[in-house]
């Protein structure tokens, strides 16, 4: 049994996708982008969107009923590599050590030329 997870808290699906979907007790999350959820707009360079991001998914993952402290598995896809080091510190912030297992790729581009898009799995 699939059961869909929704909030505004975090960016709404902009296409035919849910925000989330939960099935025996693992959360699987579609791509969060920095996109303030209660006024529309994208903070300016790679460490403010990294922080809007995070706190995005974070707040997704409230709604799930779990946290990032159990995410396993995430994927962030950044637009420019350049930039690795800063969504990195910026990505520790967000999850305490065991840190999950991670992907990262650079992108030639993203929903709304946001520069960072992560998607995760995490434990309920």
């Amino acid at each position: 049994m699939k059961n869909v997870i929704k909030t505004d808290k975090a960016p709404a699906a902009i296409g035919p996708y849910s925000q989330a979907i939960e099935v025996n007790g693992m959360v699987y999350t579609s791509g969060v982008i920095p996109v303030d959820p209660a006024t529309g707009n994208i903070p300016e360079g790679s460490v403010a969107q990294a922080d809007q991001a995070f706190k995005n998914m974070s707040n997704l993952l409230e709604a799930a009923g779990t946290s990032m402290a159990n995410v396993v598995k995430t994927t962030v896809f950044i637009k420019e590599m350049n930039d690795f080091a800063a969504i990195n510190e910026v990505y520790a912030k967000y999850f305490p050590e065991p840190y999950p297992s991670r992907s990262c790729v650079e992108v030639a581009r993203l929903p709304k030329d946001v520069m960072l898009e992560i998607e995760v799995i995490a434990t309920k």
